[in-house]
């Protein structure tokens, strides 16, 4: 299998298939049970076996990294078992008072990011949309943020919920090479209709990831990276989580297929209520 199509964000080249970090972690977006069961059934090897699968076909991208022990430790066992180096894009969450105090746990913030081994710094939604002011139309503070992850060697970005925080970073001439953007379907969390969104991307100065493109599992792989992969610009790129090595080749398999324009080549499920059409 050829390695997975790639894009550029500023000059470093990115898988365009970005492996997401909450199914890992423990972030369903579907209930304090289902975040207790992906927390008690993830573990150092079950991560380490599921990105495995996504740096053999070349898919070396991963957002969310946090400064965390057992992710970091299934990072190293999957580098070493492929040969390949995960390219780490961190999304910490930054203390936005604007005290001494706040701006000294930046710096550990900051710093602890850059510990992480990521080559980008987004910060999170937390972060961004809290600073977004639509009277002014600019993200206040942002620019210095951006400073210090540059000053710490890494590519700035922005995470966010908020569709104007693209436009106003744009607008303004803030220094971000990409954006993080909610885009799916059926609008699952998104704060505005799935249209203005999807212009707001394709207008968008810097490439876009999107994320929840399967809204946390309310869309089955193919409808939902259908929609995505095909209404994204080349440039842009769709981070989906996944829980097991299958389902990571099923969500590679079936973004090959989107974009190559064939039909999937995977097993479907079985149940009893399909037999009539079955073979």
């Amino acid at each position: 299998m050829a390695d997975f199509p790639r894009t550029k964000i500023e000059d470093v080249s990115v898988s365009r298939l970005v492996m997401g970090t909450n199914w890992w972690l423990g972030f369903s977006h579907t209930s304090k049970a289902k975040d207790k069961y992906i927390q008690a059934t993830m573990g150092r090897r079950e991560i380490a076996d599921i990105m495995e699968v996504f740096l053999n076909a070349g898919i070396d991208t991963a957002v969310g990294i946090r400064p965390d022990e057992m992710l970091a430790d299934a990072i190293t066992d999957a580098e070493d078992r492929t040969g390949r180096q995960v390219l780490r894009i961190t999304t910490p969450h930054l203390e936005i008072a604007g005290t001494p105090e706040a701006e000294a746990e930046n710096e550990r913030i900051l710093d602890d990011a850059k510990g992480t081994g990521a080559f980008a710094c987004w910060p999170h939604q937390q972060t961004t949309d809290a600073l977004l002011d639509r009277t002014t139309r600019t993200i206040r503070n942002m620019d210095k943020y951006c400073a210090m992850i540059r000053d710490r060697g890494m590519l700035p970005g922005l995470s966010t919920h908020m569709p104007e925080g693209i436009r106003y970073a744009d607008s303004s001439g803030l220094d971000v090479v990409s954006y993080i953007q909610l885009y799916n379907a059926i609008g699952f969390l998104m704060q505005m209709e799935v249209d203005w969104v999807h212009k707001i991307i394709w207008e968008a100065r810097k490439p876009v990831l999107a994320i929840k493109p399967l809204a946390a599992g309310r869309l089955s792989p193919l409808p939902g990276l259908a929609f995505a992969w095909s209404t994204i610009r080349e440039c842009d790129m769709v981070a989906v989580g996944t829980s097991s090595p299958d389902e990571a080749r099923e969500v590679i398999e079936i973004s090959l297929a989107i974009l190559e324009r064939r039909r999937p080549d995977f097993e479907l499920q079985t149940t009893r209520s399909k037999a009539s059409v079955e073979d």
